[in-house]
């Protein structure tokens, strides 16, 4: 397998985001991304998708579509909308419709900070994902790095310390998120954890204090959804294309925070006999069955069976579980940056059936 850093959920001047697409194309450049995902608000604007270039390098630049009901008040539960052939936004006021025409188009769907709290103090509604009853998605987007600020800043006071100092934000997916995805796997259901930015790098004004929150930079290298392939990108676009959505689907990837460490190198898998799956696979248990994970670097490693913690590790690279019971089996890693513990790597499921 071969795995590509991807960042998506992010905001051009096509919306509210600040620069034009080939800025942020040369921003997840200089940051070493492979591809990035670009979702305007109820707006797919043609023409921009494809290879992007600087100098020797590259990265591959979607087009996807953040679509809500613009009607609604407050504007709650946002779709993430990835490889639709057009734009969807007319759809808007159903989310199961839009869901729908989503699939129908050939494309993938996420919901979108399925927990995002208001901030009062900044005149921010919350948002959150509201209709629970809508079938068909194929996930949820498990850590959005901008709604972390709103769920870590109580008041105008922090909001503006966090602005300063934005590497103290991310502490791990809310726990509201997780318990959701938690109850969402409990049922049944294969539901796909994606990372998203969320980002607008626009610039925001407090009296004489001025700052952009966040630059394209900054959400590059923290909160990113890295994928397995089964064969490396081939320069092709529209091929490409179709290996990102491909792994998306199966669920092949895991949630990374990058900025204190790097997670490439990440791996999470199960075998039984000649047969081994991945993450996102789903896998029949005989009598004997081993979880394996692998570290890029040694951390604290927790094995998490149907929404429980069943076994953790520190300082450990090399892990081997020997199954037991069925269920549906994730892993989650935490490490120590700037004073506190921190979520690092959260990878999709194993089914294990």
């Amino acid at each position: 397998m071969q795995e590509i850093i991807l960042n998506l959920h992010i905001h051009t001047n096509y919306s509210d985001g600040s620069l034009p697409h080939a800025e942020v194309a040369n921003a997840a450049i200089r940051c070493g991304l492979d591809a990035i995902i670009i979702t305007d608000h109820n707006i797919r604007p043609e023409g921009l998708q494809g290879y992007y270039h600087d100098g020797g390098k590259k990265v591959l630049v979607m087009i996807g579509e953040e679509i809500h009901n613009q009607d609604r008040q407050p504007q709650k539960s946002h779709l993430l909308a990835f490889g639709a052939d057009r734009d969807l936004a007319s759809f808007a006021y159903d989310p199961q419709i839009l869901i729908q025409k989503v699939n129908q188009a050939g494309g993938i769907s996420f919901l979108a900070h399925p927990y995002d709290p208001a901030l009062p103090a900044f005149g921010e509604d919350n948002i959150s994902w509201d209709d629970w009853e809508v079938k068909g998605y194929t996930g949820i987007e498990l850590w959005n790095g901008f709604s972390e600020l709103k769920v870590r800043a109580h008041n105008k006071w922090q909001a503006v310390f966090y602005a300063f100092f934005p590497k103290l934000i991310a502490h791990q997916p809310p726990l509201e998120t997780l318990k959701i995805w938690n109850d969402l796997l409990a049922s049944g259901k294969k539901v796909m954890a994606i990372g998203g930015s969320d980002a607008h790098a626009t610039r925001h004004h407090m009296g004489p204090i001025s700052r952009i929150i966040f630059p394209y930079e900054f959400h590059f290298s923290t909160i990113n959804t890295h994928l397995l392939l089964p064969e490396s990108l081939t320069g092709n676009a529209d091929e490409d294309n179709q290996l990102i959505l491909q792994a998306m689907r199966n669920g092949h990837a895991f949630v990374g925070y990058d900025l204190p460490a790097p997670t490439r190198g990440f791996r999470f898998w199960a075998e039984n006999g000649k047969n081994e799956v991945e993450m996102g696979d789903e896998i029949i248990f005989k009598r004997i069955l081993n979880l394996k994970i692998h570290l890029p670097s040694p951390a604290e490693c927790h094995l998490v069976k149907d929404g429980e913690i069943i076994k953790q590790w520190a300082g450990e690279i090399e892990i081997q579980y020997t199954l037991k019971k069925t269920g549906v089996y994730r892993v989650e890693c935490y490490r120590n940056y700037l004073g506190r513990k921190r979520g690092w790597i959260f990878s999709n499921p194993i089914y294990i059936r």
